[in-house]
């Protein structure tokens, strides 16, 4: 087995972060609001703040109860010397949480989820402005997944950089698995994103009407060049070898490895993880609001 350690792609993104705001000698300011006392948001918090410290952003981690976080939120909101927020969840584990996420300032959302920026994704919008000088911010995750893919023989640096690949998707939430099937379709995959209920093409190249295209997990996975997977959950059915086309390249970003460690063993190349990219990704986000936003502020 051939395996991506994202540390090493992840290092590279951070050193150039950390180098442009010491060689500028930018002042960032990044809160994060943490209202539960879930172990994976402490976690993310504590990576969080560690990523910051590495490449000279100031972190600032602000802890409050559910029923305060929204006036907080609105605090950091209307504050000019925070540049960039991060929110941890779930906090309610429902509605409210997406609630929250939406009234974040599309100017500070580090993560790139709040309505303003997932709209410009679905539209393929790749810029925040008619000049074109501001780039659309993208969430974290899927944006360290095509990074990731671009380090890999999939991806053509030029034109649509995965036209022709056809790829499969086991995670189709709205902070994951859809961005990502809509940013890999924007740039010329064909997509089979999945989740409990079953298959769907995702291809706004091909013809109108392609997400109502049901599709099986046999015939998708027989010709997916490209297989990532994000599925939580022990009850997921493992990816296995026999299901897989020769030469193709597995990714897992959920907590659970969703690979028969055969089928891992038969790819062409297995990225296992995707955390430090997601990390590199969020202070690239950060720097790239601070310059578009609150640079001459």
């Amino acid at each position: 087995m051939k395996a991506l350690d994202p540390n090493l792609i992840a290092a590279a993104f951070r050193d150039a972060v950390r180098r442009e705001i010491s060689d500028e000698k930018l002042n960032i300011t990044i809160v994060g609001i943490l209202a539960s006392n879930d172990p994976a948001s402490v976690t993310y918090a504590d990576y969080t703040r560690a990523g910051c410290e590495d490449v000279g952003i100031r972190f600032d981690l602000r802890k409050s109860d559910p029923e305060s976080v929204r006036e907080m939120l609105e605090e950091v909101n209307d504050d000019p010397s925070v540049h960039g927020i991060f929110v941890y969840y779930p906090i309610w584990g429902d509605s409210r949480d997406t609630e929250l996420r939406n009234t974040i300032s599309p100017h500070k959302d580090v993560e790139g989820l709040c309505p303003h920026w997932i709209s410009k994704l679905y539209a393929n919008e790749r810029f925040d402005d008619e000049e074109q000088q501001f780039k659309a911010i993208l969430p974290c995750t899927p944006l360290a997944i095509i990074k990731l893919l671009e380090a890999t023989d999939s991806y053509i640096p030029y034109g649509l950089p995965f036209a022709g690949q056809q790829i499969t998707i086991f995670n189709r939430s709205e902070v994951v698995g859809k961005p990502l099937a809509y940013m890999l379709s924007n740039d010329g995959a064909r997509v089979y994103s999945f989740d409990i209920d079953g298959g769907f093409v995702v291809d706004v190249n091909g013809r109108p009407g392609h997400e109502q295209m049901p599709v099986s997990r046999e015939e998708a996975l027989r010709q997916s060049d490209i297989v990532i997977t994000g599925v939580p959950s022990k009850q997921f059915e493992k990816v296995r070898p026999e299901e897989l086309k020769p030469e193709v390249v597995c990714l897992n970003f959920s907590s659970i490895q969703n690979f028969e460690p055969e089928a891992k063993e038969s790819a062409a190349l297995y990225i296992p993880r995707v955390g430090p990219m997601t990390v590199a990704m969020c202070m690239r986000n950060a720097l790239q609001l601070y310059r578009n936003y609150h640079h001459e502020a």
